[in-house]
């Protein structure tokens, strides 16, 4: 496929917010719906602690993990989007988002990786950050089982990891909400029209560069 096939296709949206926000259901809500049409990406964090990477709280051991979380979630992008040029990629979390996790005390996450916030938000068309329900004061206990954190905690990291992926030119935020069907079902709702407007961007480049041809 040519580079511009491929470049006219392109749409990665990544799906981030606090813990118990709600992303994972919706991504696998619009992929049901959608169908082939959608590749998840799934949390490099998640599935490298749960399939048995070492998890330990020292700050030696954090700084590694969050190191190597970058390198498998930007690798796991590239690859999905290399197989599925035409489709459109949502990201469960990005590459932006160990940033919120990285030790203060060793300074800049995006120095220590050789690279810049506008680099790592320029890899993504698009970001839905869904609030964490520890915003409201409700529990966040759910089903990922790689999930440690306190409702402080997770208040704390909603409110870097916005901090971060707020500077992207195309971020919404999905609020929290009592009724954690009408978030969702408005997640989706900021989801299709997102996929909508970027692919109508798409479409009207490729024409341009067609006419110009």
């Amino acid at each position: 496929m040519s580079e511009t096939t491929s470049s006219h296709h392109r749409c990665r949206i990544v799906l981030t917010g606090g813990p118990g926000g709600g992303k994972t259901t919706a991504s696998d809500l619009f992929r049901r719906e959608i169908g082939d049409g959608v590749v998840i990406v799934p949390e490099a964090a998640t599935m490298m602690f749960t399939g048995g990477f070492p998890r330990y709280s020292e700050l030696d051991a954090v700084r590694s993990a969050q190191l190597a979380i970058y390198h498998v979630q930007r690798n796991l992008e590239d690859i999905q989007a290399t197989k599925y040029p035409e489709r459109i990629l949502l990201c469960d979390r990005g590459t932006v988002d160990g940033a919120a996790y990285w030790p203060e005390q060793d300074g800049d996450f995006f120095e220590a990786l050789d690279t810049s916030l506008e680099d790592e938000l320029a890899r993504y068309d698009g970001v839905i950050f869904f609030e964490s329900a520890a915003v409201g004061g409700l529990g966040i206990e759910g089903g990922n089982p790689a999930r440690r954190e306190s409702l402080e905690e997770a208040v704390a990291l909603d409110t870097k990891l916005r901090h971060y992926w707020s500077q992207h030119p195309r971020f919404v935020v999905v609020h929290h909400n009592q009724s954690f069907f009408k978030k969702i079902s408005y997640g989706l709702a900021i989801l299709d029209e997102m996929v909508t407007t970027l692919r109508a961007e798409q479409d009207a480049m490729a024409a341009r560069k067609k006419g110009r041809a």
